[in-house]
Parts: structure tokens; sequence; C-alpha cells
């Protein structure tokens, strides 16, 4: 992917940068060989954003000429808006207080130049700042009453930074540049760039580093450069054609503002935003089942007004589930009514409305993985030994998890592969692992998870590499059509 520095006249920056070009707003968007490029990305350090400058129609024309702009316009028109502002200013209070506490009046500016500030003990914060938006260049107001608080941020334009500034501006852009290109070697022969979302540190990841590399090999093979990224690359994800989660989602996660950002940047992503929505939260999920018809065990939607009820409605025992359970974790098994009212009022205190569930035991549940609403694998889950769920962690600091039998899709009943695939083509065309038990010729669907586990030597064990290549080839389709479209 070409690099490009737009600005109002190059020789104001002085930078020398293997495969970095620096070029003028006006040529940019006058010179027909721009018009034509193919895969570049765009920083767009103009004097002035303001509603049809050049600097306004650089990042405008850039989305339109398929180029990836930093900022891009909705970053320009929006990112001042106070529900941005708060959101920001909850999800970082901690780091906030931490970094000005020292600062003795009721006002405070700080100004970020490729998320760095030119005190470096606002570095730490003008990184998390610089995380969550794609603007090289940001402004943060804080004001303090009982405590910090941020008050606006934005992206500024060159002629808003101050003379003393452009020195270390220039050093931060030649760092930023060079340890790109010093840490991203794209293949020559790669048509597009995937970025794959991981947590090294997480300790139930979706998939094991086996399984990432062998994802990394079928993306490379099938026509894309790949970078294993991770939460702090938050501001980079414009420079990409493709998303891959392989970190467990959820709602109130960056994984979703991954997904939901690099969705509007216009990249192929799974797993997409809507899915996160639906399948992290299991009351949607059996409000929808269940006005489709799709078979499940006796659920009811709890809430305080319902729980004297539930006792006699379900019977013990009873599978009581938070809503963005996941893993099995969040979910308990109560026999009796004083635990039933325990664990009730300590999930109610956290959601206004929960799942309980009547308890179908069985030895082991059915997986089905399904992407582009077509299975992919079928698995049995075994319970973990003397446990009714498949992973047993009663053992603190331990996790025990049941054997796992890998079928071909023929080789499963038919009923459980038509069920799986009733339930995931309800909440979309993404990867899916569908988990069904199946009591005397009844298939139930338990939930649909959007981040389905493939991990080396369980789910790949029948068709081996052909699964990852799958899924990079449901990639590669999509992120083409959507240059066609483009």
């Amino acid at each position: 992917m070409q690099i490009l520095i737009v600005v109002n006249n190059p020789k104001d920056w002085p930078l020398d940068i293997p495969d970095v070009s620096i070029v003028s707003a006006r040529s940019y968007l006058t010179d027909s060989a721009y018009t034509s490029l193919k895969n570049a990305k765009v920083f767009n350090l103009c004097k002035s954003y303001r509603y049809q400058s050049l600097g306004y129609y650089v990042s405008l024309l850039a989305a339109a000429r398929g180029h990836k702009p930093m900022p891009d316009v909705v970053t320009i028109q929006d990112l001042k808006s106070p529900t941005m502002v708060r959101f920001v200013s909850d999800e970082l209070d901690e780091l906030i207080q931490k970094s000005l506490k020292p600062i003795q009046s009721e006002r405070f500016t700080l100004s970020i130049y490729f998320g760095r500030n030119v005190a470096k003990r606002y570095n730490h914060l003008s990184q998390e700042l610089y995380r969550q938006f794609q603007s090289p260049l940001l402004r943060a107001w804080f004001v303090k009453t009982n405590k910090w608080t941020l008050q606006n941020i934005g992206p500024i334009s060159l002629n808003e930074i101050p003379e003393d500034h452009r020195p270390f501006l220039v050093d931060m852009a030649r760092d930023y540049f060079s340890r790109r290109h010093a840490t991203i070697i794209r293949k020559k022969s790669s048509r597009f760039d995937m970025a794959i979302l991981y947590n090294p540190a997480e300790e139930f990841p979706p998939s094991d580093d086996r399984a990432l590399q062998k994802f990394v090999k079928a993306a490379e093979q099938t026509g894309f450069s790949t970078e294993m990224i991770q939460r702090e690359d938050y501001g980079r994800l414009a420079e990409f054609d493709a998303l891959f989660i392989r970190e467990t989602t959820n709602v109130n996660h960056h994984t979703y503002r991954f997904a939901r950002r690099a969705a509007m940047e216009g990249l192929v992503v799974i797993d997409d935003p809507e899915s996160i929505l639906k399948c992290t939260n299991k009351v949607y999920l059996a409000e929808l089942l269940s006005r489709h018809n799709v078979k499940t065990p006796k659920t009811v939607i709890v809430h305080k007004d319902n729980t004297p009820e539930l006792a006699k409605e379900l019977g013990f025992p009873i599978i009581l589930k938070q809503p963005d359970s996941s893993f099995s974790q969040g979910v308990v098994k109560v026999d009796a009514k004083d635990e039933l009212a325990r664990n009730l009022e300590e999930l109610l205190n956290k959601s206004e409305l929960v799942i309980a569930q009547e308890f179908v035991p069985t030895p082991f549940d059915w997986r089905v993985g399904i992407i582009d609403q077509q299975p992919l694998y079928v698995c049995k889950y075994h319970m973990a030994r003397k446990h009714w769920q498949i992973y047993d962690r009663t053992v603190p600091g331990k996790t025990f998890a049941g054997k796992v039998d890998t079928m071909t899709i023929d080789e499963a009943p038919s009923k459980v592969v038509r069920t799986a695939l009733k339930a995931a083509n309800l909440i979309g065309n993404g990867f899916y692992g569908v988990d069904l038990k199946m009591v005397d010729d009844e298939c139930y669907v338990i939930e649909v998870n959007d981040n389905p586990s493939v991990e080396s030597g369980f789910e790949d064990v029948v068709i081996k590499d052909q699964l990852y290549k799958r899924v990079m080839e449901i990639f590669i389709k999509r992120v083409e059509q959507k240059k066609k479209r483009g």
C-alpha cells in the first residue's frame, strides 16, 4: 500500500522516509495520477479541515477514490460530539486522573502528534486517546471541578500547531513512518492487507497460536498480506482491507469498537459489529429464536417482577445466564430456591434482564461451525469429567475441558446441521458457532456464538488446512466485491 502525506506545501515537510511520498493538496486533488492510484493510505496534514477547504476535499475525495484517509470526513465532522466525548472520558477516567493529578490549574489542553506529546509525562494519555481516533493530529481539552473531565477532543490542522511545536511534529512524523516501514513488510505479490486482532494474554482465546499461524498462512496463500494487531493498533485500522477478530468479543469492549470502526472504514470484517451485538446478548438470542420457531430448552427472560414464578415454571435444576456470558463463564446451575434467589439477585444487579432455562442434561453438545451461511465443521464437545458443562472451573485457577470429537458435515445428523443453519442465518452471513443439544431426535439450540473456537487439533482435525483456507476465501471474495463496487 502506497503511503501519501498530503500537505499544503511540501517544502514545509523536509522528510525523507522510504515508501512515503509528500504530496501537495492541490496535486492530490487535480493530478490524474492520484485519481487512478490504487491502494493508497492518505495522511491528511493540510492547514485547514474547514468545510469545503482543500483539507476537507482531500479526505472526501480520498474516500471516493478508495484510498484510506486519516482523518476521514466522519472524524473531521463528528469527533467533537458530546456523546463521543462522554464515552471516551468514562473509559479513560482512571488514566486521566492519574496523568493530570499534578496540574494545579482548572483547565488543561493536550496536543497529540502521532500519539505523542512534547512532554513525555503525557505520552501514555496521548497514546490512549490517539488509539481511539483516526487522526494524526489531535487536541484534547480538559476541565477540573471535583475531578478532571475530558471536555472536548478533535482533529487539528497544521496551522493550529504552535511554531515551537513544529520541529517536534516533524520528528514524530519521521519516527512514526520509519517505524511503520521497519515493522511491516508487505509481500509484493499481495493484493490486499488483512489485520488479525488477537490478545496474547487472553486466558481462553478463540484460537491458539498454531491456529493463528495457519490463518496467516491461508490468508497469504489467498492473496493477503497479514499483520497480527492488538488493542493499541486501533488507530491504524484504515491501513487494511480486512479485519479478522480472533479475540473474545463483547459489546462493551474494544473488540466491538474495532469491528464498528473497521466497518465504517469500508473493511471486510469478521466478526461484523451487528453479529457481535446480536450474539453476545443471550436475551436478544432468546427472543429471536423464539420468534422464528427455533427450538431451545424452555426459556424465561427474567426481570425483577417475574422471579417468584420461575421455580414453578421451569422446575429444578435451573440454568441462569448473564446476557453476555461466554466460554461457560457467567452461567450457573441452581438446585434450590435459596440458591436461585441469591444468584438472581447478583445477576439482576448487573443487568435488568437475565436468562433462565430448564436444565437439559446431555453427555455432549453439538457445535456446527458456519461461515457465509454454509456449514464448515461439526464437533461434539463432551462435558468435562463429572461436570455438567464443557468447561469445569470449580477448582480455583484451573480449567478442565471435555474431549472433542470432530466429524465431516455428512457424518453429522442432518437435523443438527439444518437447525444450526437456520439459527445462524437469522444473525447474518458471518462466522458463527452454533451450540445445540439433541434429545430424542429433537434439536435444541443453546446459543449462537459470533466468535467460534478454531483451535489446532480440534475443529480442524477432519478438513485440516482447508478450514483456514475456506475462511480466507470468503474474505478475499468479499474484498474483491467491495473493490468492484467502489
